[in-house]
């Protein structure tokens, strides 16, 4: 099976370097031979963290969905816009895709899944790199299968968590730990979706949708985030024997 990635960067290169160090087994486990053909990048010519002997490289994302000799398009983009436009055209080609892209999942999921049924394509998301949910979504979808679930809460963005945590535990501002968060690689250079709650509503609004087995309502998940917090806010709640976090809640309704 030949796989077309589009994106080429830390995630995508880190794919690269997996498939080709585990080939052989997957092999053995699957009788197939999965293998990247090709991948979308920005840069052409930009080094990488991966090797890309025997991987056509194009900075035409839809050479990929187009291509006839591709299985699985691999989206790891990102975004909404132009993410969306390319998955719906691979569906459409009969093209089975996997995404770790919350944003494109929560908002436009819905009619993601129901064309990858028109078309016998299958729509996987997966990701690593929002490992809370992740893991969250192997305990919804394997350890309480057979619950009934009534609500869902706890905190689901990592980087909201290590702010107010380091403000709390070592008296630092907001701006301060934030700058941290980002020469970390905690936050993105853009924090907005990280302080603003945007992240956490992507990710509660899935794990909803999996929890109650309902369609994804992101349209319904009021957001509230943390970038108004100040030190005064979180010693204030410290000396009142509290501590703030930022939560993602949801309960099932009969509406």
């Amino acid at each position: 099976m030949n796989i077309g990635i589009l994106g080429l960067g830390t995630v995508g290169g880190g794919v690269v370097n997996v498939l080709a160090k585990n080939q052989a087994e997957i092999m053995r486990r699957t009788g197939a031979q999965i293998q990247v053909t090709h991948a979308a990048v920005r840069d052409i010519n930009q080094s990488r963290i991966c090797p890309t002997k025997g991987i056509q490289l194009t900075q035409s994302p839809l050479d990929i969905v187009n291509n006839n000799s591709i299985d699985i398009v691999l989206e790891l983009m990102g975004g909404t816009t132009l993410a969306k436009e390319l998955v719906e055209t691979a569906l459409k080609n009969g093209k089975h895709v996997i995404t770790a892209n919350k944003a494109l999942i929560a908002t436009h999921g819905n009619e993601l899944l129901a064309l990858a049924k028109d078309h016998n394509a299958q729509f996987i998301v997966r990701g690593r790199q929002w490992l809370v949910a992740s893991q969250s979504l192997k305990a919804l979808e394997q350890g309480m299968s057979a619950n009934q679930i009534e609500m869902v809460a706890g905190i689901i963005n990592g980087t909201g968590n290590f702010i107010l945590t380091e403000m709390r535990d070592k008296g630092r501002d907001f701006a301060d730990v934030l700058k941290e968060a980002q020469e970390l690689g905690y936050a993105e250079a853009d924090p907005t979706f990280d302080v603003e709650g945007i992240d956490a509503a992507h990710k509660l609004a899935i794990l909803s949708a999996i929890a109650f087995g309902c369609e994804l309502q992101f349209d319904k998940v009021s957001t509230q985030g943390i970038s108004q917090i100040s030190g005064e806010d979180v010693a204030f709640a410290t000396e009142l024997g509290y501590s703030i976090k930022h939560l993602g809640i949801a309960k099932k309704t009969q509406r």
